[in-house]
Formats: structure tokens, sequence, C-alpha cells
């Protein structure tokens, strides 16, 4: 009876929400290391910033409520050494505010209010790095962007809130200049590189990669349609990493972007996946994106 009881009480324990949550953001890091993975990832461009102010939390957990894979944010310094979400280097854009998020304490900033997509304030504030990682934690991972010049400060604040399983960071860089500058992070944290394939010059650097650092996934970009070099790469990675395309607009994956993928997405979302191999992409259409994935069956 005893034991009876117990597995009950764990049961009740494990279809608790904030277990299954956590449960959710293993299998997304699971499938991100996954070189064989069958089905496609979604990765919201500033968070789900149709229904909230981009770089909000209320952006972030709107992607996560939709169950959006990975959510990509953005990081600044402010004046006095605090890290912030924000796009650009001014808060002019997505804020009742003027200036720079350098020359502004994390004080002055969190007195301003963020701006929904058609330019409206809203009650949402500009959340640290902390606050968004903390929304994150468990349910979602995340790609930061704007990080790689700051990032001895950014793992102090991913060792505060135990949350480096979930981080994704990009750069352009060589491999060699990887090795030197991000080495030392490079086993606490995924590191994807991202390559521009419209020459023959970037395979070069694919190969470099390979041999030296065998990255979990590239994310390729590429503008022209007449490139060979998109279909080389599905067949030189296909089974070793992961291919993320962006669909944010035209010159980054060829012209299958979101605004194609309105039209016919067959040609723009069907075609990177089932003849360039992706099998993450970044949009800024993640509804949209995800009930498209889900009726060919590539998503939950």
């Amino acid at each position: 009876m005893k034991k009876s009881k117990f597995i009950v009480l764990l049961l009740l324990f494990c279809l608790q929400p904030g277990f299954l949550a956590a449960q959710r953001a293993e299998t997304i890091r699971k499938d991100v290391l996954n070189p064989r993975l069958d089905k496609v990832l979604v990765v919201a461009h500033r968070g789900n910033w149709s229904i909230a102010p981009e770089n909000s939390v209320a952006a972030i957990d709107s992607a996560i409520q939709m169950k959006v894979d990975i959510v990509e944010i953005d990081i600044r310094k402010t004046k006095d050494g605090q890290l912030v979400l924000m796009h650009d280097d001014t808060i002019d854009r997505t804020t009742n505010g003027t200036g720079k998020v350098k020359d502004k304490t994390l004080a002055e900033i969190k007195q301003l209010r963020l701006k929904d997509k058609n330019g409206r304030l809203t009650e949402h504030t500009v959340p640290t790095l902390e606050e968004a990682l903390l929304a994150a934690k468990g349910q979602i991972m995340v790609n930061l962007d704007k990080a790689y010049n700051i990032f001895d400060d950014v793992y102090t604040i991913l060792e505060k809130t135990g949350t480096a399983d979930l981080v994704i960071m990009k750069g352009g860089h060589p491999v060699e200049t990887v090795k030197r500058e991000f080495g030392s992070y490079l086993d606490k944290v995924i590191y994807m590189p991202v390559v521009t394939i419209d020459d023959e010059k970037s395979v070069k650097v694919i190969e470099d990669y390979m041999e030296q650092l065998h990255p979990v996934a590239f994310e390729l970009c590429y503008r022209n349609p007449s490139s060979t070099v998109p279909a080389r790469m599905e067949r030189r990675l296909a089974g070793k990493s992961l291919i993320w395309y962006n669909t944010l607009w035209a010159s980054l994956a060829g012209g299958h972007d979101d605004e194609l993928a309105r039209k016919d997405p067959d040609a723009s979302y069907g075609y990177l996946i089932n003849t360039l191999g992706a099998r993450i992409l970044q949009t800024d259409s993640p509804a949209y994106m995800l009930d498209y994935l889900r009726s060919k069956g590539w998503h939950d």
C-alpha cells in the first residue's frame, strides 16, 4: 500500500506544470544536439513580437505558450555595466526614451516603457538578461545575439541563473578566432558558426569548422537563388550537423522568406527543409510557421 501511494505521489509531481516545462526544455536541447533530427525546430526572432513588444518578457512568454523551440533575443550593456534586452544601440525606436543604451543606467532604462510593433506605448518595460533567462528557464532554449563581445559578463548571469544549458551562441568569425577568443566557453554553451555561402570561399570555412570543432549546427545565409553551394552544404552536413536558415528577409535565404511563405509556404519553408536540409528555421511569423510545420508532421 505504501509503495502504491508513493507511485501516485510521484506521478502527481511529474504532472506539475514546472516539471513538464523542464522536461520540454531538455527535449529541445536533445533535438538541437541530434544531427539526424527528423523534425524542424522553430526560432522566434526577438520573441513573438506580433503579440508583445520585441525583446520583452511577454514576447518570450508568448513564444513559450505557442511551443516555439528557441527564442532569439538581443543583449546590450548599460552605462553601469548591466545587461538588458535591446536590439538597437539606441532606445529611440522601441521605447519612449532617446539616446544610446551605453549612456543610460539600468535605473534610467527601467523607467521607460516599450512600444509595440505599431509604435504604440505599452505597459511593458525593458527586461534585464537575468529576467529574460528566468522567464525562459526550463521551458525554451535561447539564442543570445549581440553577446559575443560581452560574453564574460553574460556568462556570469548564466551561472547565477543556472541557464548555461539553455543558451545558443553564434558568430561569423573564422574557427581560429573562435577558438582563441571563445574557447573557454565552447564546452559550456552551444556555439553555432554563421557562414554566408554565396561563394566558394565559404566551403573552406565550413570544412575548417568541421575538422576542428564539428559544431552541432551551422547557420547558413545566401542571397543568390541560383547558387549551387546551399545544396552542396545539405549533402556535406547531412547526418553530421544541423542546418539553420533565417526566413526573416529574402537576402538571408535566397528569397525563401516569410513573405514568400505567406503566398506559398511549400516554395519557402518547404524548399529550405526538403531541398536544403534545414532543421532549424528562424522566423518573424512563428504562429504561421508552426501551423505549416504541424500540417506536414514536422513539429509537435
